[in-house]
């Protein structure tokens, strides 16, 4: 096995995904204290165009399957894919974005590959042997363990997106390597007709590095308007408690918390949320967080690294207007 650190970088309709590319800026770590190189896996039809666009991320080569059943994400034509780079990369450790395909794909690529998996990871090092070491959250993060993995075998570990930073440039020279793809028979098993869009277009939660959210306080459908405005001119997403959700003023889709979805961006703002443990399950590991509450005494100021005593419905249209004004200067 190569000391080599090999990336599978997300791709959806022709855009990489910020948290794969931020998997790059992890793998260079790692590939500092191995002394190997740092790969990328790309995988797609019509990819050409992106690997021109990896050359930025600083990464030595790139090995590229492209091949029309590999158009849309199907968790048996990845699998293969993904297992058919890994064993001609001959890599020591494999990353990829602790995302919804990251999740479905790197536990059966583990499987595939006889090798170790860690998923959601916060922090990655070498141990003494230089083996991978990896900090991950459990109990919704009310604490952490420590995965320690086996040297005689694959080390694939899943990211958590916003935890590492975009990858510095590159020199626009890296290798590309075709590794070939031809379907089976048993790939008719599963069939991706069509992906799914919702939100309107608006950022995914899980994937933004700012995230507004609101909650029951903002009473309407048509008041959430002041936390899309905030989140617009941050370059946000809009995010919801669960019962601004049950409530009908957001759809479940943008629900953060235990029963919902977990963020980690760098800046979370929580307008007119209490801050039960449900909710707190799922945006504690953000980076920085703002709340804005007339409760003093709201659960969601003890976790909070700025707090704001005040009607949301004024201090959220100023906080708009000042961020407006900053941008604009």
């Amino acid at each position: 096995m190569t000391k080599d650190v090999l990336v599978f970088v997300e791709q959806r309709d022709g855009l990489f995904l910020p948290a794969a590319l931020q998997a790059i800026t992890a793998a260079k770590e790692l590939a500092g204290k191995t002394g190997g190189r740092v790969t990328a896996a790309l995988i797609g039809q019509g990819v050409g165009p992106l690997a021109d666009e990896l050359d930025k991320a600083g990464v030595a080569a790139i090995y590229i399957a492209d091949a029309e059943p590999l158009a849309k994400y199907n968790a048996l034509t990845y699998t293969r894919a993904l297992a058919e780079v890994i064993a001609k990369a001959d890599p020591q450790i494999v990353l990829m974005a602790a995302s919804f395909m990251g999740r479905d794909l790197s536990p059966r690529v583990a499987m595939r590959m006889n090798g170790g998996l860690a998923t959601d990871c916060t922090e990655l090092d070498l141990d003494g042997q230089g083996v991978l070491l990896v900090k991950r959250p459990i109990f919704n993060g009310k604490a952490f363990n420590k995965v320690h993995f086996n040297a005689n075998k694959i080390q694939i570990a899943t990211v958590r997106p916003n935890t590492f930073a975009a990858p510095s440039g590159g020199e626009g020279a890296a290798e590309r390597i075709e590794v070939a793809f031809a379907s089976e028979d048993g790939d008719t098993r599963q069939v991706t007709k069509e992906i799914a869009k919702t939100g309107g277009g608006e950022k995914d939660v899980t994937e933004a590095s700012i995230v507004v959210s609101g909650g029951r306080s903002l009473k309407s459908e048509e008041n959430f308007k002041i936390v899309y405005d905030l989140a617009h001119v941050l370059d946000g997403a809009v995010g919801a408690s669960r019962a601004a959700c049950d409530a009908g003023y957001q759809p479940h889709s943008r629900q953060v918390g235990l029963t919902g979805k977990t963020v980690t961006p760098q800046l979370y703002i929580a307008c007119g949320i209490s801050g039960a443990i449900q909710h707190q399950a799922g945006m504690r590991g953000s980076r920085r967080i703002v709340a804005i509450n007339t409760d003093p005494e709201a659960p969601i100021f003890k976790i909070a690294d700025y707090g704001i005593v005040a009607d949301l419905f004024k201090i959220v249209p100023l906080l708009t207007e000042e961020v407006k004004k900053v941008r604009a200067g």
